[in-house]
């Protein structure tokens, strides 16, 4: 039985494949991001208009890009600290500069997103450590005072959903300030490509199999057999995590990570919610202003932690 596809979703897989194909595995890296972040930054038309600035992230002797996006200027918000998708070896603010812009709109609330190192060059944990400095960074008043950083939260698709996961875990066990929520869309938890949804929709839907197992090994090298816990935080210990709010789209290949995740949170006695969104494939959120189920991912994102902020 063939699996449902939302018609909206429908029409945007034509236009990928109505586009001249690239296979960014065969591509030198700087090349490779060239070709993928232009793809990206093409979605970003028509999101909302949100005050935005540019920050710079002192981290490990590296400076990190930041883009800081205020709903309502001259008004003190909470923020939502993001981190970008990409595989850990695409992705920065630009490309994902309309996600962040539409879960500004949607939340109210400030969002802040930041450049962590890529791999190849820069592997784990690498991306996790600039990930861990950005948080402390907007903790620490780095965002300038119309920015409370009393109140927080965390959020991350794909590789940077994966990310917030561990930046949780490691701040739970560094005894640090936890968010009042996170949300994770779409992540890659662990590198196990026999799931069902690894089966089912690992060709033909944008994202690969294939081009999954060569982003973990951008990300691990060679300690994809034998990942580290906050590398591959599906096995890590799960108790004691602020609310969880987890989506993933039922044509993607990872959406099994995101279900094995909530078994693994339910067993944990931790609190979430679980969004499964039939017919819309892994990477969907840029997809938003025409794809409506991607909207309302993004908005069930936005309510969840609102509440709790």
């Amino acid at each position: 039985m063939s699996a449902f596809v939302h018609p909206q979703m429908a029409r945007i897989l034509a236009g990928f494949a109505a586009a001249p194909g690239v296979d960014f595995k065969t591509l030198p890296i700087a090349e490779a991001r060239a070709s993928a972040d232009a793809a990206s930054i093409a979605w970003n038309d028509g999101a909302p208009e949100i005050a935005a600035r540019e920050t710079a992230v002192r981290v490990d002797g590296a400076s990190l890009r930041g883009r800081l996006y205020h709903p309502k200027p001259g008004t003190t918000l909470p923020v939502i600290v993001y981190v970008h998708g990409g595989g850990w070896t695409f992705g920065s603010v630009d490309t994902h500069d309309g996600t962040m812009r539409t879960l500004a709109a949607a939340s109210g609330r400030a969002v802040f997103g930041f450049d962590y190192r890529l791999a190849p060059e820069h592997p784990y944990p690498v991306p996790l450590g600039d990930t861990l400095g950005a948080i402390a960074f907007a903790l620490a008043g780095g965002l300038g005072p119309d920015v409370d950083t009393r109140r927080w939260a965390l959020a991350g698709d794909s590789a940077g959903a994966t990310l917030a996961l561990a930046a949780l875990i490691q701040r739970r066990d560094a005894g640090l300030a936890l968010p009042a929520a996170a949300a994770l869309f779409y992540g890659c938890y662990a590198p196990d490509f026999e799931t069902g949804s690894h089966a089912r929709f690992g060709e033909g839907y944008l994202l690969t199999t294939a081009n999954m197992r060569w982003y973990w090994r951008n990300y691990l090298g060679a300690a994809l057999d034998a990942p580290p816990p906050l590398a591959a935080p599906l096995h890590a210990d799960l108790a004691g995590l602020p609310p969880l709010y987890l989506a993933a789209g039922g044509l993607d290949p990872l959406a099994d990570d995101t279900l094995r995740l909530a078994d693994r949170l339910a067993a944990a006695g931790g609190a979430f919610r679980h969004d499964h969104v039939p017919g819309v494939v892994h990477g969907c959120l840029r997809m938003s202003r025409e794809l409506a189920p991607a909207q309302a991912m993004i908005d069930a994102a936005a309510a969840y932690i609102t509440e709790r902020l």
